[in-house]
Protein backbone atom coordinates (compact mmCIF):
# COMPACT_ATOMS: atom_id res chain seq x y z
CA UNK A 1 0.00 0.00 0.00
CA UNK A 2 1.31 3.59 -0.50
CA UNK A 3 -0.22 6.91 0.16
CA UNK A 4 1.37 9.64 -2.57
CA UNK A 5 -0.34 13.06 -2.64
CA UNK A 6 2.06 13.66 -5.26
CA UNK A 7 1.44 10.69 -7.27
CA UNK A 8 -2.43 10.15 -6.95
CA UNK A 9 -3.24 13.99 -5.55
CA UNK A 10 -5.03 12.64 -2.40
CA UNK A 11 -4.11 10.94 0.66
CA UNK A 12 -5.40 7.83 0.55
CA UNK A 13 -3.68 4.39 1.33
CA UNK A 14 -3.42 2.78 -2.85
CA UNK A 15 -3.01 -0.89 -3.80
CA UNK A 16 0.06 -0.15 -5.94
CA UNK A 17 3.05 -2.00 -7.60
CA UNK A 18 6.53 -0.88 -8.91
CA UNK A 19 9.56 -2.32 -10.88
CA UNK A 20 13.26 -1.30 -11.17
CA UNK A 21 15.83 -3.04 -13.10
CA UNK A 22 18.84 -1.12 -11.27
CA UNK A 23 17.98 -0.79 -8.06
CA UNK A 24 16.50 2.66 -9.02
CA UNK A 25 19.11 4.30 -10.61
CA UNK A 26 17.56 4.82 -13.97
CA UNK A 27 14.98 2.36 -14.47
CA UNK A 28 11.53 1.66 -13.25
CA UNK A 29 7.78 2.73 -12.83
CA UNK A 30 4.79 2.75 -11.05
CA UNK A 31 1.45 1.11 -11.80
CA UNK A 32 0.94 1.21 -15.21
CA UNK A 33 2.31 4.21 -16.13
CA UNK A 34 4.82 2.44 -18.61
CA UNK A 35 5.41 -0.56 -20.09
CA UNK A 36 6.81 -3.56 -17.42
CA UNK A 37 4.39 -5.33 -15.40
CA UNK A 38 1.24 -6.73 -17.57
CA UNK A 39 -1.83 -6.51 -15.66
CA UNK A 40 -4.19 -9.73 -16.57
CA UNK A 41 -7.26 -8.65 -14.84
CA UNK A 42 -9.85 -5.75 -14.79
CA UNK A 43 -11.21 -6.54 -11.27
CA UNK A 44 -8.64 -5.60 -10.00
CA UNK A 45 -7.35 -1.18 -9.84
CA UNK A 46 -3.70 -0.89 -9.75
CA UNK A 47 -3.43 2.69 -8.01
CA UNK A 48 -6.79 2.46 -7.50
CA UNK A 49 -7.74 3.36 -3.31
CA UNK A 50 -8.15 0.25 -0.56
CA UNK A 51 -11.50 0.46 1.13
CA UNK A 52 -12.17 -0.49 4.17
CA UNK A 53 -9.18 0.86 5.71
CA UNK A 54 -8.38 -0.25 9.47
CA UNK A 55 -9.18 2.12 12.11
CA UNK A 56 -7.48 2.71 15.59
CA UNK A 57 -9.09 0.66 18.26
CA UNK A 58 -10.88 -0.49 15.75
CA UNK A 59 -12.30 -2.83 12.86
CA UNK A 60 -8.98 -4.42 10.95
CA UNK A 61 -8.86 -5.32 7.81
CA UNK A 62 -6.15 -7.65 6.21
CA UNK A 63 -5.04 -7.62 2.21
CA UNK A 64 -3.22 -11.02 1.47
CA UNK A 65 -0.95 -10.79 -1.23
CA UNK A 66 1.45 -14.08 -3.65
CA UNK A 67 4.43 -13.23 -5.59
CA UNK A 68 6.06 -16.45 -7.30
CA UNK A 69 8.02 -16.85 -10.26
CA UNK A 70 6.45 -18.97 -12.84
CA UNK A 71 8.88 -21.59 -13.54
CA UNK A 72 7.84 -22.08 -17.23
CA UNK A 73 8.08 -19.15 -18.58
CA UNK A 74 10.34 -17.11 -15.63
CA UNK A 75 7.18 -14.45 -15.19
CA UNK A 76 6.71 -13.10 -11.45
CA UNK A 77 3.31 -13.36 -10.55
CA UNK A 78 1.13 -11.11 -8.45
CA UNK A 79 -2.19 -12.80 -6.52
CA UNK A 80 -4.27 -10.39 -4.83
CA UNK A 81 -6.73 -12.36 -2.14
CA UNK A 82 -7.79 -15.68 -2.60
CA UNK A 83 -6.83 -16.62 -6.23
CA UNK A 84 -7.41 -13.78 -7.68
CA UNK A 85 -4.09 -12.97 -10.80
CA UNK A 86 -3.52 -9.51 -11.14
CA UNK A 87 -0.89 -9.76 -13.51
CA UNK A 88 2.86 -10.74 -13.46
CA UNK A 89 6.51 -8.77 -14.42
CA UNK A 90 7.80 -10.58 -16.82
CA UNK A 91 11.40 -11.84 -16.63
CA UNK A 92 13.31 -9.77 -19.05
CA UNK A 93 12.62 -6.87 -17.10
CA UNK A 94 15.05 -8.48 -14.09
CA UNK A 95 18.93 -9.93 -14.26
CA UNK A 96 19.43 -11.33 -10.62
CA UNK A 97 15.67 -12.43 -10.64
CA UNK A 98 15.59 -14.57 -14.02
CA UNK A 99 16.41 -17.41 -11.83
CA UNK A 100 15.51 -16.65 -8.15
CA UNK A 101 15.11 -14.39 -5.42
CA UNK A 102 17.98 -14.12 -3.17
CA UNK A 103 16.59 -12.18 -0.43
CA UNK A 104 12.59 -11.16 0.43
CA UNK A 105 12.01 -8.13 2.32
CA UNK A 106 8.77 -7.00 3.95
CA UNK A 107 7.85 -3.76 5.31
CA UNK A 108 7.16 0.50 5.20
CA UNK A 109 8.96 2.97 3.90
CA UNK A 110 9.11 7.04 4.07
CA UNK A 111 10.52 9.76 2.15
CA UNK A 112 12.38 11.70 4.30
CA UNK A 113 13.85 14.82 2.48
CA UNK A 114 14.66 16.71 5.72
CA UNK A 115 12.90 19.87 4.60
CA UNK A 116 13.97 23.01 7.35
CA UNK A 117 16.56 19.98 8.52
CA UNK A 118 13.98 18.05 10.43
CA UNK A 119 12.87 14.65 10.08
CA UNK A 120 9.38 14.40 8.19
CA UNK A 121 6.30 14.24 9.94
CA UNK A 122 5.26 11.28 7.99
CA UNK A 123 3.47 8.85 9.62
CA UNK A 124 4.21 5.01 8.27
CA UNK A 125 1.41 1.98 8.90
CA UNK A 126 -1.05 3.20 11.33
CA UNK A 127 1.37 6.25 12.51
CA UNK A 128 1.57 4.25 15.85
CA UNK A 129 4.53 2.00 17.25
CA UNK A 130 4.61 -1.16 17.17
CA UNK A 131 4.64 -2.10 20.74
CA UNK A 132 0.69 -0.74 20.86
CA UNK A 133 -0.01 -3.95 19.56
CA UNK A 134 -3.24 -5.37 17.54
CA UNK A 135 -6.03 -2.94 16.78
CA UNK A 136 -3.47 0.17 17.11
CA UNK A 137 -0.43 -0.50 15.17
CA UNK A 138 0.31 -1.66 11.10
CA UNK A 139 1.16 -5.36 10.53
CA UNK A 140 2.69 -8.11 8.24
CA UNK A 141 1.38 -11.45 8.80
CA UNK A 142 1.84 -15.07 7.93
CA UNK A 143 5.00 -14.74 6.33
CA UNK A 144 6.01 -17.06 3.87
CA UNK A 145 7.81 -18.18 1.35
CA UNK A 146 7.27 -19.72 -2.25
CA UNK A 147 10.45 -22.75 -2.51
CA UNK A 148 12.09 -24.76 -5.67
CA UNK A 149 8.81 -26.76 -5.95
CA UNK A 150 6.66 -23.63 -5.77
CA UNK A 151 5.03 -24.81 -2.27
CA UNK A 152 4.39 -22.14 0.22
CA UNK A 153 7.03 -22.45 3.41
CA UNK A 154 7.45 -20.67 6.42
CA UNK A 155 10.19 -17.89 7.00
CA UNK A 156 13.06 -19.54 8.37
CA UNK A 157 15.36 -16.04 9.55
CA UNK A 158 13.11 -13.41 9.85
CA UNK A 159 14.98 -10.37 10.97
CA UNK A 160 13.69 -7.15 11.92
CA UNK A 161 15.50 -3.62 11.28
CA UNK A 162 14.33 -0.39 11.64
CA UNK A 163 16.30 2.14 10.09
CA UNK A 164 15.31 5.07 12.90
CA UNK A 165 13.93 3.37 15.66
CA UNK A 166 13.18 6.14 17.88
CA UNK A 167 10.90 7.64 14.48
CA UNK A 168 9.52 4.15 13.28
CA UNK A 169 9.85 0.59 15.01
CA UNK A 170 9.13 -3.06 14.51
CA UNK A 171 8.75 -6.27 16.49
CA UNK A 172 8.53 -9.19 15.60
CA UNK A 173 7.25 -12.88 16.69
CA UNK A 174 5.65 -16.18 15.52
CA UNK A 175 3.13 -18.20 16.93
CA UNK A 176 0.47 -20.79 15.83
CA UNK A 177 -2.65 -18.39 14.67
CA UNK A 178 -0.70 -15.48 12.30
CA UNK A 179 2.81 -17.60 11.59
CA UNK A 180 5.86 -15.00 11.64
CA UNK A 181 4.33 -11.46 11.98
CA UNK A 182 5.79 -7.98 12.67
CA UNK A 183 4.10 -4.68 13.82
CA UNK A 184 5.68 -1.83 12.49
CA UNK A 185 5.36 2.04 12.41
CA UNK A 186 5.21 5.16 13.99
CA UNK A 187 4.93 8.86 13.85
CA UNK A 188 7.89 10.34 11.96
CA UNK A 189 8.85 13.97 13.22
CA UNK A 190 8.37 13.37 17.24
CA UNK A 191 9.95 15.06 20.67
CA UNK A 192 12.72 11.51 20.31
CA UNK A 193 12.95 11.76 16.65
CA UNK A 194 13.89 16.02 15.54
Amino acid sequence: MQVSPELYGDNYPRFFTYWTTDAYQATGCYNLLCSGFVQTNNRIAIGAAISPTSSYNGGQFDISLLIWKDPKHGNWWLEFGSGVLVGYWPSFLFTHLRDHASMVQFGGEVVNSRAGGFHTSTEMGSGHFAGQGFGKASYFRNLQVVDWDNNLIPLSNLRVLADHPNCYDIQGGINRVWGNYFYYGGPGRNVKCP
